[in-house]
């Protein structure tokens, strides 16, 4: 369990990941990626994750530079978009990330949504990436059980990561056991469902128990699931708080009352139904 916010789980290659990190989806390139990224450095952060389609690679590498901090004490990660899937494509598309952010490597690549047809091929260039030393980790993200399955079927190189849409509403339990016991480490992507769970009844409850806000009841519960979470800020202040959940942990009671929320609801596309 993750008793601070540079604890690490080592991902099925030997990799150290850390279990908290800062998404930076829809964040506008330029100052709001530049200050929220370096605000987060500065208050402890390790781990940075954007994705080639959110078009703030540039900003993240900005801001790396200017936190003062070691290349080598953080953990970034990018993801190649559906309109780059294939193998040729991927190589080109990492080699542009690679540039925007202005690294030598990276630290986690993903595939960002299983395109039909082309996952695969995808894949097999993510493992050149990952045999050639380019990229510390390789993972998916989007991946139902079906596509991860197809992929354990014939790959070289197993993938370590499964980034998916995760929160009380969605608690992915099928998938969730599946990769633990293929040594898959699953990470969520918008663990406080774009806000809709803030006004929540059961979650209120629960935080006014142990003094904490029902993202920081959220963000822990991730944690407790054995589940990565980047939580998305642009403000210092909010960037702050999420993290500041290392100071308590919930109770069977409560984890049991928040796994009773599930209702398989997303808030992003299914990934069997995604108009690529």
């Amino acid at each position: 369990m993750a008793a601070n916010l540079q604890d690490t789980v080592t991902l099925n290659n030997g990799v150290k990941m850390p279990w908290f990190g800062l998404g930076v989806f829809k964040v506008e390139e330029g100052n709001d990626t530049i200050s929220s990224v370096k605000a987060a450095i500065k208050n402890g952060y390790k781990s940075i994750d954007t994705a080639a389609i959110y078009k703030n690679e540039e900003g993240v590498g900005q801001a790396i530079r200017e936190s003062g901090v070691s290349r080598d004490e953080l953990f970034i990660t990018t993801k190649v978009w559906n309109a780059d899937q294939g193998y040729e494509t991927t190589l080109a598309a990492f080699d542009e990330s690679l540039k925007k952010l202005g690294l030598e490597y990276l630290d986690l690549y993903l595939v960002h949504w299983p395109v039909k047809g082309k996952y695969k091929e995808t894949w097999r260039a993510l493992e050149k990436l990952y045999r050639d030393g380019r990229v510390r980790a390789i993972g998916v993200s989007n991946f139902h059980v079906h596509h991860l399955e197809d992929i354990l079927a014939d790959c070289e190189v197993k993938p370590m990561v499964n980034q998916v849409e995760y929160h009380p509403r969605l608690a992915q339990k099928e998938l969730r056991e599946f990769c633990r016991s293929n040594e898959i480490q699953l990470e969520a992507w918008s663990p406080l469902m774009q806000g809709e769970l803030l006004d929540n009844p059961v979650l209120k409850e629960i935080g006014e128990k142990y003094g904490k806000s029902v993202a920081q009841v959220i963000l822990r519960w991730d944690l407790q699931t054995e589940v990565i979470t980047i939580p998305k800020s642009i403000k210092e202040h909010r960037i702050i708080e999420n993290a500041d959940i290392f100071d308590f942990e919930l109770s069977a009671e409560d984890m049991e009352k928040i796994d009773g929320l599930n209702e398989d609801r997303r808030v992003g596309p299914d990934p069997d139904n995604f108009d690529f």
